[in-house]
C-alpha cells in the first residue's frame, strides 16, 4: 500500500457506527492521524480487543482442561507460567520497539523505514529466542526446584517446561509480528493471527491432554504440545502476510539489508522495554515462592484466579494497544495533542468498563472459580484471590492504557521506573509482611497485588499529565 495514493481521504469515508465496526473487522486503509479520534480507536481497538479476548479465552480454556488432572498439574502450569511470564516480558519488550518505530515511521509516511524497522526487530527476535531455548531445555528441573516445586511436580513439570521454553520462538514471534502489524495500523491481521493460533490451541490441547482419537495421551505435557503447535501455525500465517506485497506494511528483500545503526537503535529501545517488562513480570515470579509456603493447593487456587483475571484484563490491553498506535502515528505526524486526547479517551472508557467487571467478579467470585475446580481448598484460595483482586479493577483498566501509551511514544524508561518502585520496592515486601508477619496468609499476597496495581495507575496518570513523553524521539 502507498501512503500517498491508496489512503482514502477523510471526506469520502463512512463514519457511521456500524460501518466503522465492519471496517475494523475487515481491515482499514485509513490514515489514523486525521479524522475523529473515536473512529480511529474503534477501528484499531475492535480487532485488538477481539485478539486479546481470544488470547484470554485460551488461557481459561487451557486451565479448565488441565484442572481435570488435579492440583499437581495446575501447579506445573502455574510454576511454568511464572517463568513464561519472563519470556512474555521479553516478547512484549521487543514488541514495544516494533510498535513504536513502525507506528512513528507510518505517521511520517515513510513506508521503507517502517519495513526496515520491522526486519531489524525480527533479527533481534531470532537471536533472543535461540538463547532462551538453550537455557530452558538445559535447566528446566533446576528452575522448578528453585521455585519451590515438590519432587513429583519437578519430574513431570520438567517435560512441560522444556517444551514451553524450548519452543519460545513461537511466543516471541506471535508478539513481534503482531506488534509490527499494529504499529502499521493493520490490527485486523493481528486479530486473525491470534484467532487462528488460539483456535488451534483450544482444539489441540485437550486432544493431546486426554488422548482423544489418534492423538497420544500426554497428560499435562499435552497442553504444552498443543499450545506450541497452535502458536507455530499463527507465526507462519503472520509471516505470510508480512512478506507478501499489498498490505499496509510489506517487508521486501531490500528491507533485510543490515543497518547497524538502526539495529543498535532498536536494541537500545528493546532492551529498555524488555527490562521494563522483566521488572514487572519477575515480580509475579517472586510472589510464587511466597505462595508456595502455603502448599500446592494455595498455588493452584492462585493460578486459577490469575487466569480468570487475565481473561478479563487482556481485552483492556487491546484498547491500550490501539491507543499506543495512535500515540506513535500522531507523534510521527507532529500531532502530540491528538495523541494525548486518544489516550485519555481510551483510559476513561477502560476505567468505566472495568469498574463493572470488578463488581461482577466481587459478587460472583466463588461461582466463577467453581467452574474450574471442585476441590474445596483450591476453590477457597481461588475465590479469595479473585474477590480481593477485583477491588482494583477500575485502576487496572486505567493504568494499562497509560503505561502502554508511554511505550507507544518510545518512552520506555518512565514505566520502568514505575515498575521498579511499585512492584519491587512496594508490592513484594508488602506481600511478604501481610502474608507472614501479619499472618494474613495468601490473602496478604492478594491484597498486595490489588494495592500495588492501583498505586501504579495513579502514578502513571500523574506522570502522563506532565507530558514529557511528547518529546521522545524514536
Amino acid at each position: 500500500m502507498s501512503f500517498d495514493s491508496s489512503t482514502p481521504s477523510p471526506e469520502t469515508l463512512d463514519n457511521s457506527f456500524w460501518s466503522v465496526i465492519r471496517e475494523g473487522l475487515r481491515g482499514s486503509g485509513r490514515d489514523f492521524t486525521v479524522g475523529p479520534i473515536w473512529v480511529a480507536l474503534v477501528i484499531l481497538g475492535i480487532p485488538m480487543i477481539l485478539e486479546m479476548s481470544m488470547e484470554s479465552l485460551f488461557a481459561v480454556v487451557d486451565i479448565f482442561f488441565v484442572a481435570k488432572l488435579g492440583a499437581d498439574a495446575i501447579a506445573i502450569v502455574g510454576l511454568t507460567e511464572s517463568v513464561m511470564a519472563l519470556i512474555y516480558a521479553v516478547a512484549f519488550g521487543l514488541a514495544i520497539s516494533a510498535t513504536a518505530t513502525v507506528a512513528r515511521r507510518t505517521g511520517e509516511k515513510d513506508e521503507e523505514g517502517a519495513a526496515k524497522s520491522a526486519a531489524h526487530v525480527i533479527y533481534l527476535g531470532v537471536i533472543v529466542s535461540v538463547l532462551i531455548s538453550a537455557i530452558g531445555i538445559i535447566f528446566a528441573p533446576d528452575i522448578l526446584r528453585a521455585l519451590g516445586a515438590a519432587p513429583a511436580v519437578i519430574e513431570e513439570g520438567s517435560r512441560f517446561m522444556r517444551i514451553m521454553i524450548g519452543g519460545n520462538a513461537v511466543v516471541l514471534f506471535i508478539f513481534l509480528l503482531n506488534a509490527i502489524f499494529r504499529g502499521a495500523g493493520d490490527a485486523a491481521i493481528a486479530m486473525r493471527v491470534l484467532v487462528l493460533s488460539n483456535g488451534l490451541n483450544m482444539i489441540l490441547s485437550p486432544m493431546f491432554i486426554f488422548g482423544v482419537g489418534f492423538f497420544p495421551e500426554l497428560g499435562v505435557t499435552g497442553a504444552a504440545v498443543g499450545t506450541t503447535i497452535g502458536r507455530g501455525c499463527g507465526v507462519l500465517f503472520a509471516a505470510w502476510h508480512l512478506f507478501r506485497p499489498g498490505g499496509r506494511i510489506h517487508v521486501s528483500r531490500a528491507s533485510w539489508k543490515l543497518d547497524p545503526t538502526l539495529l543498535w537503535k532498536l536494541l537500545r529501545l528493546s532492551s529498555t522495554g524488555v527490562f521494563q517488562l522483566l521488572v514487572a513480570t519477575a515480580s509475579w515470579t517472586a510472589l510464587m515462592p511466597i505462595m508456595a509456603g502455603f502448599g500446592d493447593v494455595a498455588i493452584a487456587g492462585y493460578v486459577i484466579a490469575l487466569r480468570v483475571v487475565m481473561f478479563a484484563l487482556l481485552p483492556a490491553l487491546g484498547l491500550s494497544n490501539a491507543a499506543a498506535t495512535m500515540v506513535g502515528q500522531n507523534l510521527g505526524a507532529d500531532k502530540p495533542e491528538r495523541s494525548e486526547a486518544a489516550v485519555w479517551t481510551a483510559a476513561k472508557f477502560n476505567a468505566v468498563l472495568y469498574f463493572a467487571v470488578g463488581v461482577v467478579f466481587w459478587l460472583f467470585s466463588s461461582q466463577i472459580i467453581g467452574i474450574f475446580t471442585h476441590e474445596p481448598e483450591v476453590l477457597q484460595y481461588g475465590t479469595s484471590a479473585l474477590h480481593i483482586i477485583a477491588y482494583g479493577f477500575t485502576f487496572y483498566g486505567l493504568g494499562m492504557v497509560l503505561e502502554t501509551a508511554f511505550n507507544g511514544a518510545g518512552d520506555t524508561w518512565t514505566p520502568t521506573y514505575l515498575n521498579i518502585f511499585v512492584f519491587w520496592l512496594f508490592e513484594i515486601p508488602v506481600a511478604y509482611l501481610l502474608a507472614y508477619y501479619f499472618e494474613l496468609g495468601p490473602r496478604g499476597v492478594f491484597w498486595a497485588i490489588t494495592i500495588a496495581f492501583s498505586l501504579l495507575a495513579i502514578a502513571s496518570a500523574v506522570l502522563f499529565k506532565h507530558g514529557k513523553w511528547k518529546e521522545k524521539k524514536v
